[in-house]
């Protein structure tokens, strides 16, 4: 029954986006169709199979172990200020994130990401016929986040016309950067995490392409000569861990605000109706939950992890779900774990936006003026990634 209300959430996702497109007539149903299939047989490989779980495993021990490497340089900085069985946030969630972001940009120096993005997103643009730049920069997502993601096809930004714009910034919000994901994996199960980085990319192309088609037949040539402002080896090592240090500083500061408003707000609405807006936010988003196939025992807990999610940001959310965790079926968990990862939330609009002020005030506006269609979309590619994934649980 599960697998049947599943399917039947995929079936309502796709008409929600049909619904929203502004060019019915000018969606690719074959590219569509070719990224749904593409996405079933990743699904099933990665979750169904002993070849791909056994990848997937490799992958996550091989995550881990890289991030211990990391943990050396933090247990250097910080060493004998924890309390033993202490575990503070910050140290053991976000300062992994100055590794990640070294590596990232080390990769990157050496152009080893940018010409498996670049390749990867080509074969992706032959086989569904789209743009290249969408699909350079859907899989570019995968490793960077919204404004490293926009900047590297700032050349093309200019070009844009309002329908490239839309799916541009749907193919932003739905993703999650690899820096960021060290920290997703000690909070959620790895296997999830790194489904739903893959899964993403296609997912925000399908939603993306269907409420804003592509018309445009130019010829886009990807370059990828200035991926990365590094001057040198060592230049690309510091300006990452540079970079991871802000991002780690940015998320630490939104959650103090964001963790501490949700705080308030939950006792206000508790003292003036007797509902937190957590609980609210659950039962609002109960029903979704239920489509999406999770036990309707479990849909209030789900509910909640996701409202939140929207209301501030994955990371609140996470922190919220991740002591649920426990007493949860598997197919909730692996469920709302891969909603979660993902920046569509309200703060991801000015972000996106905010970076492409820096580009083009004309095409920043764009994208301001059709922010919360943008957000809708984006939470559309969570339901639908999430929804997949779990007919496969």
């Amino acid at each position: 029954m599960s697998i049947l209300i599943g399917i039947i959430g995929l079936i309502l996702v796709l008409a929600v986006a049909y619904a929203m497109s502004n060019n019915r007539k000018a969606i690719d149903f074959k590219a569509i169709v070719i990224m749904i299939i593409l996405q079933i047989i990743l699904t099933l490989v990665m979750f169904k199979t002993s070849v791909g779980l056994k990848v997937i495993e490799s992958t996550s021990n091989g995550l881990t172990k890289v991030l211990d490497y990391g943990r050396e340089g933090i247990n250097f900085i910080v060493g004998g200020w924890i309390p033993e069985g202490g575990s503070p946030f910050f140290v053991n969630v976000l300062l992994i994130l100055v590794f990640t972001s070294m590596l990232l940009s080390l990769l990157t120096y050496l152009r080893i990401l940018p010409l498996i993005i670049k390749y990867v997103g080509g074969f992706l643009s032959k086989i569904t016929g789209l743009s290249s730049v969408s699909t350079f920069h859907a899989i570019n997502n995968i490793f960077f986040g919204q404004s490293e993601g926009i900047l590297a096809i700032k050349n093309h930004v200019l070009k844009m016309d309002t329908n490239k714009l839309i799916v541009m910034s749907v193919t932003s919000m739905a993703s999650a950067s690899a820096s960021i994901m060290a920290s997703y994996i000690t909070m959620l199960p790895p296997k999830y995490v790194l489904g739903a980085m893959a899964l993403n990319a296609l997912s925000g192309l399908i939603i993306g392409i269907m409420i804003a088609p592509d018309t445009s037949k130019e010829k886009e040539v990807i370059s990828i000569k200035d991926a990365s402002p590094a001057k040198s080896l060592f230049d690309s090592i510091s300006l990452g861990a540079l970079d991871g240090g802000k991002v780690a500083l940015i998320v630490a500061a939104m959650l103090v605000a964001y963790v501490g408003l949700m705080a308030a707000i939950d006792a206000l609405f508790n003292a003036v109706i007797g509902m937190t807006l957590t609980e609210i936010l659950g039962y609002i988003f109960a029903p979704i939950a239920w489509i999406m196939g999770i036990p309707a025992s479990e849909v209030l807990v789900a509910g909640q992890a996701m409202g939140t999610k929207l209301a501030t940001n994955e990371f609140v959310a996470m922190l919220q779900f991740k002591d649920q965790i426990p007493h949860l079926t598997e197919k909730t968990v692996g469920v709302v774990s891969v909603f979660l990862i993902s920046f569509a939330n309200f703060s991801s609009i000015g972000i996106i936006s905010g970076t492409l002020q820096a580009i083009s005030g004309e095409k920043a506006a764009i994208v301001t003026k059709k922010g919360l269609k943008i957000l809708i979309a984006a939470t559309l590619v969570s339901v639908f990634t999430a929804t997949l994934v779990g007919l496969f649980i």
